[in-house]
């Protein structure tokens, strides 16, 4: 797929789905159907207009083409989001973005989708105007509850990983480069693949984990590890399972399935390692489930 800063795009004819679309979750998912290329933002809006309230990103922009390009568009369009483009009004975003820049024949947004300067631009405004079609998705509901990008930002900052996963349409994941450890989860038995993680972005709360490591069935720990009382800052740390391969200095992607318990202080090194065994067998039959 691919991906464009405006400014560099060239005019054609274009069905256009617009959205920040971070998660790129089940209703974003209808609103990019059918549409050959999606407009996007980087960094997020709020983080110009309302810098003290930025959320924490589902996805990296790099992983947000990759789902984007997995739904069948041919092309995402990034607007570098500052201030300046937040100034400008809701007319000129559809007269010089939607329809100058972009020559769109046809434009789909959610219907809570707003734009322009005091996010003054909305459906209505967009479904007014002749030059071009437009479909307006209304809000997407599963189980009951609607699907939003805030919403599963929650669940999965709760460790409600395998509940997240229903309004994504697929696990949560996160990515990042392999790191170096201390070497303790090699002296227990267990080593481990140590990713940092990127404060920017959503993570699951501390706690162990089910998961696949790039398919690889796999139990991650995301904690401080208080048995060793280390003092360092939270790790994601992944036992892939019946793996003894290298993983250091590669990026490794984990899709996380379901949380199996809570971080906690074990009353010696020899019951946290018994109950590590315990937490292996257990993600072992998940991830076989999961892949049935």
């Amino acid at each position: 797929m691919n991906v464009v800063s405006l400014p560099d795009a060239e005019p054609r004819p274009r069905r256009v789905a617009v959205g920040v679309f971070d998660g790129v979750h089940l209703g974003h998912q209808e609103v990019i159907a059918d549409s050959d290329t999606v407009l996007t933002f980087d960094p997020h809006p709020v983080s110009v207009i309302a810098p003290d309230a930025t959320p924490k990103l589902l996805t990296r922009q790099d992983t947000k083409a990759e789902l984007i390009e997995e739904l069948g568009a041919d092309e995402m369009v990034v607007i570098p989001f500052d201030a300046e483009f937040a100034a400008r009004d809701a007319q000129d975003f559809v007269d010089r973005v939607l329809v100058e820049g972009l020559g769109a024949t046809h434009v789909a947004v959610g219907r809570n989708f707003r734009f322009g300067h005091k996010a003054a631009g909305g459906a209505a405004m967009l479904e007014a105007d002749e030059r071009f079609e437009t479909t307006v998705h209304e809000l997407v509901e599963v189980e009951g509850e609607t699907v939003s990008s805030s919403h599963i930002r929650g669940l999965v900052s709760a460790g409600e990983v395998a509940h997240a996963s229903v309004f994504l349409g697929r696990p949560f994941q996160v990515r990042g480069e392999v790191v170096h450890g201390d070497g303790r989860g090699g002296e227990l038995g267990f080593p481990t693949a140590n990713l940092v993680p990127d404060d920017r972005l959503v993570r699951p709360d501390q706690g162990v984990y089910a998961a696949l490591a790039d398919g690889r069935p796999a139990a991650v720990n995301i904690g401080v590890r208080p048995q060793f009382e280390t003092g360092r800052g939270v790790l994601i740390e992944t036992y892939v399972i019946d793996f003894d391969g290298d993983l250091y200095g590669r990026e490794l992607r984990i899709d996380f399935l379901q949380r199996l318990r809570g971080e906690k202080l074990f009353p010696s090194v020899e019951t946290l390692t018994e109950q590590i065994a315990k937490d292996v067998q257990q993600a072992r039959e998940i991830c076989a489930r999961h892949a049935v």
